[in-house]
């Protein structure tokens, strides 16, 4: 299969720890999806380009594979009367031979379009550029002869740059006969509007708790049931998100944030020194970015509570209690998103000139301390 990734460079899609998309079996969640793809193709008239979207990390890639898969393993229907009975799901046995070749990166019914590598030192660069599209393109007139179906899966279609865009889009003007596209967008409104009318979109949603367990261990994942729904809450739903915190022990470290900020007005400094070393030093840039992550998430908790008036489930002991003191108005939740986006752009700016961590840190915990006494102040 034409993949634009070789030997040892690394797949942008693929998470530490976890199975590829494509080697991933079963597709929790999102039966909706899968029914709608399903009618459609049994209608006999299936759409050409299909958009599948929704939060990163959901499993879009992973329905997008199992959609290649049944397209390629199932025998079209010749209207015969010994034709199979038509499919009752998207589901392909995992020793099929085109599981297995899907899986190797050798069917030759896929085009797999991605981020490549630059044409000078041959590293992968941060955009799908047109040199791809035009390969895909060669590729589908090459393979035109065979008869069968083909499958071009764009992951993501958010990374094509302006050229790739506008190339892509002449394809899916003028689609080449029996090809199926399949286009991940994790924020399809920053995509071109022409490419969106093109496509029937469909819409992942997050995961519930228990979806988002079982994917979780299906996929060699470990969680402790007592955990569930706190990760399900700081994972936003997302299979990707959640193995970035259970490695990087996101659910300790949400509660060591917690507890910390539970005497809020009142700072515990010593509290606020130990969680901000957490992320001290170049040799803990993951657990930096992490906290990073989980102050702003804290902050989007915050206002979320109190633009709605209602308290999301604990993501850590004694976390209700504080947002509701935090946070009890609409005016509350202004200025706590206000805050929100006010500490993005310092973080943003500090990691850009190599700001101390510790003490970016740091100063970002005495701003919420700030704020919280300021809000508390003008009861």
């Amino acid at each position: 299969m034409p993949s634009v990734y070789l030997g040892d460079f690394p797949e942008p899609d693929r998470i530490e720890g976890a199975p590829h998309p494509r080697e991933t079996g079963h597709l929790f969640g999102h039966q909706a999806a899968q029914a709608e793809f399903l009618a459609s193709h049994l209608s006999g008239r299936a759409h050409h380009a299909w958009l599948i979207t929704g939060p990163q990390g959901i499993g879009k890639a992973t329905f997008a594979w199992k959609i290649a898969r049944f397209l390629l393993a199932t025998p079209p229907d010749d209207g015969g009367m010994f034709a199979p009975p038509p499919p009752q799901t998207l589901d392909i046995p995992h020793d099929h031979p085109v599981a297995r070749r899907l899986r190797a990166l050798s069917e030759p019914g896929v085009f797999l379009l991605r981020r490549g590598l630059n044409d000078e030192n041959k590293v992968p660069v941060q955009t799908i550029l047109v040199k791809e599209v035009r390969e895909m393109t060669k590729y589908f007139h090459l393979s035109l002869g065979d008869g069968g179906r083909r499958v071009c899966i764009i992951d993501s279609a958010d990374d094509l740059n302006p050229n790739a865009a506008n190339a892509l889009l002449k394809l899916l003007e003028e689609p080449p006969a029996r090809v199926t596209f399949l286009l991940l967008s994790h924020a399809p409104f920053r995509l071109l509007p022409t490419i969106r009318s093109r496509c029937r979109e469909l819409r992942l949603t997050s995961l519930t708790p228990q979806d988002l367990s079982d994917a979780l261990t299906a996929a060699g994942g470990t969680l402790d049931p007592a955990d569930r729904i706190p990760l399900a809450e700081l994972a936003g739903g997302s299979v990707g998100e959640a193995f970035r915190l259970t490695n990087t022990d996101g659910l300790d470290l949400y509660a060591k944030l917690v507890t910390t900020f539970a005497t809020l007005p009142r700072l515990d400094r010593p509290r606020a020194l130990a969680l901000t070393d957490i992320g001290a030093g170049r040799a803990n840039a993951a657990r930096f970015d992490l906290i990073l992550t989980l102050l702003d998430l804290f902050l989007v908790r915050l206002a979320r509570a109190g633009t709605t008036a209602q308290t999301p489930p604990e993501a850590a002991p004694g976390e209700s209690a504080l947002i509701a003191r935090l946070s009890p108005t609409p005016e509350a939740a202004r200025h706590w998103a206000d805050l929100a986006q006010t500490l993005g752009n310092r973080a943003r700016r500090g990691k850009a000139v190599n700001l101390d961590p510790a003490s970016l840190l740091m100063d970002m915990v005495l701003k919420i301390d700030d704020a919280a006494g300021t809000l508390l102040a003008q009861r």
